[in-house]
């Protein structure tokens, strides 16, 4: 299978990410649906909408997805990610600050996050490695292993009941371990996810968050059914969601491998 080529402006290691995370799944199984027979009611009905019976189990997957994203006013942007859930991700994206063109990525992989966007390939934005930001980058990745839905039958992932509408799937990321609760309405669409992420989106230190993303539409790849758009961003369902909503975007393309 063809590998995907990584933007020009990725450093060395983000490159390696990039190169390894979309690696072919071994022995993708075909799925049947008795296979989601122990999971949460809510769970088990997502599973059932979001994967066609004899899909293989696909887990890496190349995303492309275009929308606005908040850097101080919205800004529209285009990115393409390669993701593999509770091992990393890589996410490269281009925007403007008026006529200049931003390029950067954020990317997690083997307990290390990083942040790295240049004005015109040249001038730092935004950088940034260390602790905070690779605990942070660990709680997006365990946020996303719903645009991979094979990933919710690893074994790893941890499932219990909550009500008739959500479930929390638990997962270790980087020798933590994360809950990501799964809003899913009667016919088994994804209406939202949430967890408790790490972060500062109030110009703080760092500390635990209310983190999520909020589904809209649907739109289908490979056998897989994903969200068609995305709002995310900190404190979703609360008065504070106004400010803390960063990005929104449509899934153009998805590419399991």
């Amino acid at each position: 299978m063809t590998v995907i080529l990584a933007p020009p402006y990725l450093t060395e290691q983000a490159r390696h990410d990039w190169e390894l995370l979309q690696r072919q799944t071994a022995a993708a199984s075909p799925f049947e649906p008795a296979a989601a027979d122990l999971l949460p009611e809510p769970a088990r009905r997502w599973i059932l909408r979001t994967i066609a019976p004899g899909t293989p189990l696909r887990r890496a997957v190349v995303l492309s997805m275009r929308g606005t994203i908040r850097l101080g006013s919205w800004r529209r942007f285009h990115a393409t990610q390669v993701l593999l859930p509770l091992e990393g991700f890589v996410w490269c994206a281009s925007a403007y600050l008026g006529l200049l063109p931003v390029h950067g990525y954020d990317r997690y992989r083997a307990g290390t996050g990083e942040m790295r966007w240049r004005l015109l390939d040249a001038f730092p934005v935004m950088s940034g490695m260390g602790p905070d930001i690779t605990r942070s980058a660990a709680g997006r990745l365990a946020c996303e292993f719903v645009l991979s839905p094979a990933a919710a039958l690893d074994p790893r992932v941890r499932w219990k009941p909550l009500d008739e509408r959500h479930a929390m799937a638990g997962f270790p990321v980087g020798g933590e371990d994360y809950e990501v609760m799964l809003a899913v309405a009667a016919d088994g669409r994804l209406e939202g996810v949430t967890m408790s992420r790490w972060g500062k989106p109030d110009k703080g230190p760092y500390r635990e968050h209310l983190f999520g993303v909020e589904c809209e539409g649907e739109t289908t790849f490979d056998g897989f059914t994903l969200p068609a758009g995305i709002r995310g961003g900190w404190w979703p369902g609360t008065a504070r969601w106004a400010e803390g909503e960063f990005i929104r975007f449509t899934i153009g393309d998805a590419l399991f491998r």
